[in-house]
């Protein structure tokens, strides 16, 4: 199969994996250096305690919600169109989280500091995926763009498409 015009500019490349790998281990270490030293007292005041059971004070991925990591997070399709929409979407939902952090965490600016770094970070990658997008759709060769997946329907004929 060729390769699609728009393969040309990637922003799914290893730098942007390997920045996003760079948020966790930034946001791993705030959480570490803010319950390192917490005396079981203060674990179950702050509601820590739960966590503590299941982890000590280990590093553990997960959400707020105590849902843990996993690979279901990622959703991806195959379809660039879809998949560029759901990165965006992936963006913007961690820049509100890391807004809600920044209302929770005021009084701490070592926290707050690095939270409004990473948050200006998701609004870069929302940028450049919404370029990306761009360029997708602009080198689509089909009025309807949202009836075949440039990616593989290289006969869109078949499809019932122009």
């Amino acid at each position: 199969m060729p390769v699609p015009k728009y393969s040309k500019w990637n922003i799914t490349a290893a730098s942007l994996g390997t920045e996003e790998l760079g948020h966790f281990e930034m946001i791993a270490t705030i959480v570490h250096q803010l319950t390192r030293n917490m005396s079981m007292e203060e674990l179950k005041a702050s509601g820590f305690d739960a966590y503590y059971v299941d982890h000590t004070l280990g590093l553990w991925p997960q959400a707020a919600s105590g849902t843990p990591f996993s690979a279901a997070m990622f959703q991806s399709v195959g379809d660039p169109i879809t998949d560029l929409m759901e990165d965006m979407a992936a963006e913007e939902k961690a820049k509100t989280t890391y807004d809600n952090i920044l209302r929770l965490s005021v009084d701490s600016p070592d926290v707050t500091d690095a939270i409004r770094f990473l948050r200006a970070r998701e609004v870069v990658h929302f940028q450049r995926f919404g370029e990306a997008l761009r360029i997708v759709q602009d080198h689509l060769d089909s009025d309807n763009f949202y009836a075949f997946n440039p990616a593989f329907d290289t006969n869109v004929g078949n499809l019932g498409c122009k």
